[in-house]
């Protein structure tokens, strides 16, 4: 079935570092542009000690990139992770048959 050599450690690691609702939200406020992590924190309404796990949970899944400008850090995606991501998953489309959904029986 698997036509691509994808890493099954990258695939486990984004998927983890997407389980956590936070970390969705991060990845949504990145979604459009880059942006510092003070930002972040006050956007999120969070602690930047407890953002900067999650932070770095997405950056060891290679989620996210990083920069330092100053004293700040700015984040973007690395879209070329979650490409990775949606390749692993169109292999179960691409490659499992679409089951025709089944009537209802009634029973009286």
């Amino acid at each position: 079935m698997k036509t691509t050599s994808l890493s099954p450690e990258l695939i486990v690691a984004g998927f983890h570092a997407l389980s956590e609702p936070l970390r969705v939200k991060v990845v949504e406020l990145l979604r459009s542009n880059e942006l510092c992590v003070c930002d972040l924190c006050e956007t999120l309404d969070v602690a930047q000690s407890k953002l900067s796990f999650h932070l770095k949970a997405l950056k060891d899944a290679n989620l996210l990139r990083s920069r330092q400008e100053g004293r700040w850090m700015y984040y973007s995606l690395n879209l070329s992770q979650f490409v990775v991501l949606e390749q692993y998953l169109s292999e179960f489309r691409r490659h499992s048959p679409i089951l025709p959904a089944r009537p209802c029986s009634e029973e009286d």
